[in-house]
């Protein structure tokens, strides 16, 4: 009998690497993703724990690497450059830090030769029968598929079309987000800066062994509609809230118009009973995004396509899908658990401000400098690797 046919929405993390499975086990692998090619650019992800056994199962440790990054010590500045508190070399860092880009464009070569990839293209509607999900894309002509999974982020066109609006799912934590590369103009080798007003933190990161650095911009506020393809307009949502803002923010907002990987977002996360409908199924950040504050959402994301991959391979879709949900459901809410007291981060009044500057001064010299360093390394370890074996294909 032919190999079952699963058509994949997203080519970023979760995406390719269900694909770089689902294609080991005999299944024939489309991944359709709206940008016109790999997505470039973003910040440092990392992995920890148990998501390192499958990154070593599928030969990519080596790969990884080859482009590893990893923070220095993270200081705390006024608004003069003068200390007000640091953390030491790899405070932030995980195991294994590698940049966003750097892994997608790791990803995507690993499975290129295997994985059918459309670029420049998106599904438009979805429509399942018994056998399968007729799909009708923007450009490329109408296809047929058994399964099809929405790996597609906070945003997720699968997710809409097939379980409802976004805002059923989104739990927003009331901050803003946007991070673009930058020359490493202030000098900061691979060491990373805060400084934050009420209702505002800006960093600048070194990344590419200091060649270049990352700014980020983070700024409290109601939910506010903004135009998530026009990044022009976002640019001028960054430079009205920060146009008043000392440090080093002028030269990062004159920076940040020439800047060609801009990302801007809000911070939240997706909270959903179920993540698979029919034939149709949600991994990665488009299933249970747990938000930039956890650090987590890569991790997520790479263990719970290994996991989809493995009860596909045994089960017929529609016990794979729920044994998936299972394995993976504890782990997630300890994830996104991790994103409680985010406001810590970003402080919006000026009381609260002023203590979080506090608690940032004393941290270093208290047991809980520990604690928050071994908290994501638990989380991390609270999910057992299953060993899925052999690689024929399950013909139901």
């Amino acid at each position: 009998m032919k190999p079952k046919h699963i058509l994949i929405s997203g080519a970023s993390i979760a995406g390719p690497v269900l694909g770089w499975w689902l294609s080991k086990y005999g299944w024939q692998v489309t991944i359709v993703e709206q940008a016109p090619a790999v997505r470039t650019g973003g910040y440092a992800v990392d992995f920890r724990g148990t998501v390192l056994k499958v990154l070593e199962k599928m030969d990519l440790l080596d790969d990884i690497k080859k482009h590893e990054t990893r923070s220095g010590k993270i200081t705390l500045v006024n608004k003069n450059n003068r200390k007000i508190a640091s953390f030491p070399d790899g405070f932030t860092s995980g195991e294994l830090e590698i940049m966003r880009g750097d892994l997608v464009n790791v990803l995507y070569h690993k499975t290129k030769d295997n994985v059918n990839y459309i670029f420049n293209d998106s599904i438009a509607t979805l429509n399942e029968d018994r056998d399968g999900v007729q799909v009708t894309f923007k450009h490329h002509p109408p296809a047929y598929y058994d399964l099809v999974v929405g790996a597609d982020g906070l945003h997720s066109k699968v997710r809409s079309l097939a379980f409802g609006h976004e805002r059923k799912f989104t739990s927003f934590l009331g901050i803003y987000i946007a991070i673009f590369t930058v020359p490493n103009f202030a000098n900061v080798g691979m060491d990373g800066y805060y400084y934050s007003e009420p209702g505002k933190r800006v960093g600048i990161f070194g990344a590419k062994d200091g060649k270049e650095a990352k700014a980020s911009f983070y700024f409290t506020s109601a939910p506010f509609y903004y135009d998530r393809k026009n990044i022009h307009k976002q640019k001028a949502i960054i430079r009205q809230v920060f146009e008043n803002t000392p440090w080093h923010v002028p030269q990062l907002l004159d920076y940040m118009e020439q800047s060609d990987d801009f990302y801007f977002d809000s911070v939240s996360q997706i909270k959903m009973d179920r993540w698979s409908k029919g034939r149709i199924a949600l991994i990665g950040d488009a299933a249970h995004c747990p938000s930039p504050m956890t650090g987590m959402g890569t991790s997520a994301a790479v263990m719970g396509a290994y996991i989809l991959a493995g009860e596909l391979l045994h089960h017929d879709y529609e016990t794979a899908f729920e044994n998936y949900e299972t394995e993976m459901r504890g782990f997630v809410e300890r994830c996104q658990g991790m994103a409680d007291g985010v406001d810590w981060f970003v402080p919006a009044t000026r009381f609260k401000h002023w203590m979080s500057q506090q608690m940032w001064k004393v941290l270093p010299y208290t047991p809980w400098r520990n604690m928050i360093v071994e908290m994501p390394g638990k989380v991390a370890n609270s999910i057992e690797m299953r060993e899925y074996g052999g690689l024929e294909p399950v013909i139901a």
